[in-house]
């Protein structure tokens, strides 16, 4: 098994990322929609916050005092999505420690660091969906930005 929380910091790299690109949007460009529709950006990061409390729920409902849902009519509001973010990448580190210790993620197989897998991979397509709705509005972030979500060292 990893050494104690590893999991939890490799996660808050992760969600360091996911603010580094929040905070590098404009208030105007969350409304931004892909050309396939769908979410726009605003509710791409209200998903990501979203999903971490599904998961809460499921696996340890205790860690979800304080935390709600980010409704469709607020995720293009920039300070409630980086407030509802950090809340839940809290209570999401808390799990991952736990889960460190135990091996496991209860209602998720197989294990704990396999957990932590799906939820870079899930976070990290919505990212790559949130970088193409801007460019396809002509809204490309810098390119210091696009370079930064791959400093995971710094």
């Amino acid at each position: 098994m990893a050494t104690t929380k590893q999991l939890s910091e490799t996660f808050s790299i992760n969600h360091r990322i996911n603010l580094y690109l929040l905070e590098a949007i404009t208030d105007e460009h969350l409304k931004d929609i892909s050309a396939s529709k769908g979410r726009n950006v605003g509710e791409q990061f209200a998903h990501i916050h979203n999903v971490r409390i599904m998961w809460l729920k499921a696996a340890a409902s205790e860690l979800l005092d304080g935390l709600d849902k980010i409704e469709k009519e607020d995720a293009v509001n920039k300070k409630k999505l980086i407030k509802g973010l950090e809340q839940s990448a809290k209570a999401m580190n808390t799990l991952l420690d736990m889960g460190e210790v135990t091996g496991k993620i209860k209602g998720f197989k197989p294990h704990a660091t396999a957990f932590l897998g799906y939820l870079l991979s899930h976070e990290a397509h919505h990212r790559g969906q949130i970088l193409l709705s801007l460019k396809q509005n002509n809204h490309m972030i810098d390119k210091k930005i696009q370079f930064g979500i791959w400093e995971w060292g710094v």
